[in-house]
């Protein structure tokens, strides 16, 4: 049966990703169909671009902390810290064995707000970078506590916001994987979650090189490895929130190992 149309309705489809113009039947013109519009080239005007164009993040206003030759800038327990062919070497052995965890502290001054970039392998035990510390000589030589990026062989705690002798002894102010606010009490609050801790286990080469990006602005404290965050603490504890104080890299108790830091970059961010 042949069906008439007496006046033709034109309608619109959005169907993967392409606009659609069509004629109901009875209609000699055929369907036509034109590239949807990209927000991200949307000319200006309008909601103009919704997407600005990124590119990838850089090292500019970075400086070396380490020449990559000596202990220059640094003190510690030259029984485990050396310098060798650009990297910084912490090892311990059967007869050079760590009875307090311990610092190799940077004397260039303290930290307040800012940013360090450094690559690390470690082949046992623990270590990490502690920052905004206080030196603790009543307890020992090159103790600190205080904040660190956390990292360990086992990758259990590797990327976790630490607390070195603080607030509740040694704690883990931000594990991987989530968004943590510590408040008066001290209490801790779960503010949201980055990604599964587990499978953020897979960011981290073990036995391989690794990139450590920390960024300390105010009471937030972001800690990343390989270009993923891995985890945020937002300190608004005012008895225990520490905005400065020193950077060091940890000699940590326990069975032989070696860990190894190169590329150690530092910028000062100005305070408002």
């Amino acid at each position: 049966m042949k069906i008439a149309w007496k006046n033709r309705v034109r309608f619109f489809t959005l169907a993967g990703g392409l606009l659609t113009s069509c004629l109901l039947p009875g209609s000699a013109v055929k369907a036509q169909t034109v590239p949807a519009a990209n927000p991200a080239t949307r000319p200006a005007g309008g909601m103009g671009r919704l997407f600005p164009a990124t590119v990838k993040d850089d090292s500019v206003g970075f400086v070396p902390i380490f020449d990559g030759k000596t202990l220059n800038g640094w003190e510690g327990d030259a029984t485990f810290w050396r310098a060798e062919n650009g990297i910084l070497i912490g090892e311990t052995t059967p007869t050079k064995v760590v009875r307090e965890n311990n610092f190799l502290i940077w004397r260039g001054g303290k930290v307040k707000d800012f940013e360090i970039k450094f690559d690390f392998k470690i082949n046992g035990t623990n270590s990490g970078m502690q920052y905004r510390s206080i030196e603790l000589p009543e307890v020992g030589k090159w103790i600190l506590k205080g904040y660190q990026a956390d990292l360990d062989f086992t990758n259990l705690f590797t990327g976790n916001v630490h607390e070195e002798r603080g607030r509740t002894g040694h704690v883990v102010l931000a594990r991987r994987g989530e968004v943590t606010r510590a408040v008066d009490g001290p209490a801790f609050k779960s503010v949201a979650k980055i990604a599964d801790p587990a499978m953020l286990r897979g960011v981290v080469n073990i036995n391989g090189w690794n990139s450590y990006h920390i960024i300390a602005r105010g009471p937030i404290m972001i800690h990343i490895i390989n270009n993923q965050v891995m985890s945020i603490a937002i300190d608004e504890d005012s008895k225990n929130f520490v905005p400065e104080g020193l950077i060091g890299f940890q000699m940590h108790v326990g069975p032989p190992f070696m860990v190894q830091y190169r590329n150690i970059l530092y910028k000062k961010i100005a305070s408002k």
